[in-house]
């Protein structure tokens, strides 16, 4: 490869990490006319693996919008990005795949507490060179795992008791 080549994979590559970003912050901004941008106009979305819908990008903003209004504090995490490029009609580098691990904790009282909500899988993205720069074709969620926290009513209930006294074999 000539640097002339390797400089455009390194700037796709930017562009691409840069799309990715994004839409973590759409996401947990509630900024869905940005989250909507982020598509191709056919673009898709499937969280059906973590409960939700499968469908247009646009219908998907709008259940999120929905359903994320029960966290108020919410930070993706997109960590372990691997990019391959693809072909389109014989051309190397106008298609990529992006595999992206996650982790979302979440909050559902504004408090600023702990999150009361955790889960982490994997994205996969499909992104497309469009006149306006990458957008997402596709994004599938892949959840593999949640957690969520076990209130307790008061500070009582979380101290530690000492053990019960051991009786004497005489009774004392």
């Amino acid at each position: 490869m000539t640097q002339r080549v390797d400089l455009a994979a390194v700037m796709d590559r930017l562009a691409i990490d840069t799309l990715i970003s994004d839409y973590a912050m759409a996401v947990d901004d509630g900024d869905w006319l940005a989250y909507r941008g982020l598509f191709t106009p056919d673009g898709r979305a499937d969280y059906s693996s973590a409960g939700g819908i499968e469908g247009a990008a646009h219908q998907v903003a709008e259940w999120l919008a929905g359903t994320l209004q029960l966290f108020p504090m919410r930070q993706h995490l997109i960590v372990n990005r691997r990019l391959r490029f693809g072909p389109l009609e014989g051309d190397v580098g106008d298609t990529a795949q992006v595999q992206a691990d996650y982790t979302n904790p979440m909050r559902t009282r504004p408090d600023g507490g702990a999150p009361d909500f955790e889960c982490g899988g994997r994205y996969t993205f499909s992104v497309l060179r469009t006149r306006v720069g990458w957008r997402v074709t596709k994004v599938v969620v892949r959840e593999k795992w949640r957690r969520t926290a076990i209130e307790r009513p008061d500070s009582e209930d979380r101290r530690e008791r000492p053990p019960a006294p051991r009786r004497q074999p005489d009774g004392s």
